[in-house]
Parts: structure tokens; C-alpha cells; sequence
């Protein structure tokens, strides 16, 4: 028997965990591109004051309805669920792969602060990879245990967003200051901060608003309690895993159907008033926005989860499993893809249209750059067995050469 740690093979894949995966790198692209469009950067005059106004008002309201915190939800489920998978495949050549593990974050760690520092500030890699590497801290207490945390840590951001608001302090206001003094240094100011990528004329400006961008989005990751999100969804998607549910959808129907009714009963309405909450500046307060932000965003991802499972047992061998697996195997140089043809179609190193869309038109170029990137993996995964940057992350985990053609 060969002991020898290896990637996941073709064998050993399941369908459903990358289609999944490539359903929430859409919802992902569709989340992002409004900021790369700098649409995000606007006053909410200057967006009012575009002839898309109307058309955008509307798209605004069905993404936090339907795309805000959802999409990103599932993608951190699936890590959790990854992380089960590869130590069930470790555990199976009589190794506890936590030191394979942490090769593997720390890897990621590395791809994350590059795509931090040099492409997007809005980069989420870098978080998992930290986040990640408190998984195998949790990974031997029961189900019950892991389940108990998981809500505990999604819990928190509600209560802590409550002791700020009735303490009047801020946890994040020292980055914050930071973050805006970075960005003071640069001449990138409150005025010029939506067009700056747009006016960029060499990547030398481009950068400049990466690095102060970099501490934005520490400021965002404290102020939003972002590590006890994603631990708590990781957590959730490795019990998951570690009962390995996602190869036993036909025995558990009857549960899945139940979370489903449960889950979308919860998160229809309460995204309804998110949204609501969300398009007229916290209309009921930040505690209250914060309530309806976790009751929308986790019961609705689950909802999304289980409605997907229930149509792959009905109907397994639709075309759009097969459609959606193949970005789903190279999800992360997908990700990163995304960033570059943003970079590529809204900055000023580009094409330059950043600010000339509304958000009704960046979405739907969102959704194109989607379907290009379906065509993309489908050609790509004919011949190689990777995607480039899973390639390269694979080889710098196991430290051995892989090869990458069929």
C-alpha cells in the first residue's frame, strides 16, 4: 500500500462539492465586480445622480436580498468541508496530516498577501488561510461541541456590535485611522478615492491604493468580526465533512429537506428586512442590522446548500453539475482571474470604464465574465488536471513535482 500523501485524485472527487464551489464563485464574482466597477466607491448621491439610478436601485436591493454574505457563507462551508477531506485522506495512509495542513495554509497565507498587496484589497484568502489554521485546534471535539461553537462564534458579532453602539466605542478605530492616514500619505483622499483607479496611469498608482487598501480591509475584518464569521462557518462545514453528508445526500433526504424548509423559512424574510436595512443606512440601528445580517446570511446560504443537494438527487446528471464542477476544481485561480479581468475592464491601467456603468450593467458584465470563465475551465481541465494556481499550491504542499497533464 503506498502511504505517500497525495492530492485528491479524480476518483476521489464528488461532484456536488465542486459544482457547489462553482455556484459560489458566481455569487462571489457577482458580490465582487461592483467594486471593481468603483460603483461601491460612490456617494450615495453620485450614484443617485447616474441615469441608471432607477434600474440600479433595484439591483441593489436584490443583491443583499439574494448575493450579500451569502455566497461567501457556502465558499467558507466548503473549506471547513476540505479540511475534513484532507485529513480523512491523511488519516487513511496513517498520518494525522496536521503538518501537511499547515503546509497548506501557510501556502495560502502567501497567495493571499500577494493578491492582497499586488492585485485587489478585497482579498479573502489571506483571512481563511489564519482562520484555517485554528481548525485543528477544535477538530477532536464531538459533533455536539463543534456545532455549540460554530453558534457561538457566529453569535458574538451580534453581541459585540451591540456593546459597541451601547458603549459608544469602536473596536476598529485605530486601524481605521491608520487606513486613512496611509491613505492621506498617497493624496488619495475622501474626494478622489472612487475615481483614483480609474485615473491610474501606471501601476505605480494602482499600487498606492493597494497598500492603504490592505489596512482598509484589516479595518473591515475587525469592525465586521469577520474571523469569528468564518471560523464558525468553517467549523460548521467540517462536521459536515468529518460525517462525510456529502456522500450520503440519498440516506439523508428527509433531514436535508427539513434544514432546506427550516433554513429558507428563517432566511427569506430576514434578507427581506436586511435589505431593506441595508439600502437605507441601518435604518433600525447597527445592533438590529447586525441581527437581521446573521439570520439572512447563514440560514440562506444553508437554504442555497440544501436546495442544491435536493436538485442533484432528483436530477444528477444535469448539465448544470457538469457545467458548474469544472470552474469549481480551479475555483481559486478562478478567483484570482476575477480579480485580474476587473483590473483588467474597470482600472485605468485597463480599459478604464470603471465609474461609466451602473450597477445593473457591472453585474451583468459580472455574470459574463462568469460564463467566460465556465468556457475557460471546461478547455483548461480537457488537458491539464489542475488549475494553474491549484498546481502550483498542490506542488508547495507536498513539495514534490506533479504532473499536471491528462
Amino acid at each position: 500500500m503506498n502511504n505517500a500523501l497525495a492530492p485528491t485524485t479524480d476518483k476521489q472527487r464528488y461532484i456536488i462539492l465542486d459544482a457547489m464551489r462553482g455556484l459560489a464563485l458566481l455569487g462571489i464574482c457577482l458580490a465582487n465586480f461592483p467594486e471593481f466597477g468603483l460603483w461601491t466607491f460612490l456617494s450615495h448621491e453620485a450614484q443617485e445622480a447616474m441615469s441608471t439610478a432607477q434600474a440600479d436601485n433595484v439591483v441593489h436591493f436584490l443583491q443583499y436580498l439574494f448575493v450579500d454574505a451569502k455566497f461567501y457563507s457556502i465558499f467558507s462551508i466548503l473549506f471547513g468541508i476540505g479540511f475534513s477531506i484532507i485529513l480523512n485522506h491523511a488519516e487513511e495512509r496513517g498520518s494525522s496530516g496536521i503538518r501537511l495542513f499547515y503546509r497548506r495554509m501557510f501556502t495560502l497565507l502567501g497567495i493571499g498577501i500577494l493578491h492582497l498587496l499586488l492585485l485587489w484589497s478585497g482579498d479573502i484568502l489571506a483571512l481563511y488561510a489564519v482562520t484555517g489554521m485554528l481548525l485543528p485546534l477544535v477538530k477532536n471535539l464531538n459533533n455536539r461541541r463543534l456545532l455549540t461553537l460554530a453558534a457561538v462564534c457566529l453569535s458574538l458579532p451580534v453581541l459585540l456590535d451591540a456593546w459597541q453602539e451601547w458603549a459608544g466605542v469602536s473596536i476598529a478605530s485605530a486601524v481605521e485611522s491608520a487606513w486613512w492616514a496611509k491613505a492621506h500619505s498617497y493624496g488619495i483622499t475622501e474626494e478622489n478615492f472612487a475615481s483614483w483607479l480609474r485615473d491610474a496611469d501606471g501601476y505605480h498608482a494602482v499600487h498606492q491604493f493597494l497598500i492603504q487598501g490592505a489596512i482598509e480591509r484589516l479595518y473591515e475584518f475587525v469592525d465586521g468580526h469577520r474571523l469569528l464569521k468564518v471560523l464558525g462557518l468553517f467549523i460548521i462545514g467540517y462536521v459536515i465533512g468529518r460525517n462525510r453528508l456529502y456522500a450520503r445526500l440519498a440516506e439523508n433526504k428527509s433531514s436535508i429537506s427539513k434544514t432546506f424548509v427550516i433554513s429558507l423559512a428563517i432566511g427569506l424574510p430576514s434578507s427581506i428586512l436586511y435589505a431593506i436595512s441595508a439600502t437605507s443606512g441601518h435604518l433600525w440601528g447597527q445592533p438590529v442590522h447586525s441581527i437581521l445580517y446573521a439570520l439572512s446570511a447563514y440560514p440562506t446560504a444553508l437554504a442555497y446548500i440544501t436546495a442544491f443537494c435536493l436538485f442533484y438527487l432528483r436530477r444528477p446528471k444535469s448539465l448544470l453539475f457538469n457545467l458548474l464542477s469544472k470552474p469549481g476544481r480551479m475555483a481559486l485561480t478562478n478567483y484570482l482571474l476575477q480579480s485580474i479581468l476587473g483590473i483588467a475592464i474597470y482600472y485605468g491601467i485597463g480599459f478604464g470604464l470603471g465609474l461609466s456603468m451602473g450597477l445593473w450593467q457591472i453585474e451583468l458584465t459580472a455574470f459574463a465574465v462568469f460564463l467566460f470563465q465556465i468556457l475557460f475551465s471546461h478547455f483548461w481541465m480537457r488537458y491539464i488536471r489542475y488549475g494553474l494556481v491549484e498546481w502550483f499550491w498542490r506542488m508547495l504542499t507536498y513539495c514534490r513535482w506533479l504532473n499536471p497533464v491528462r
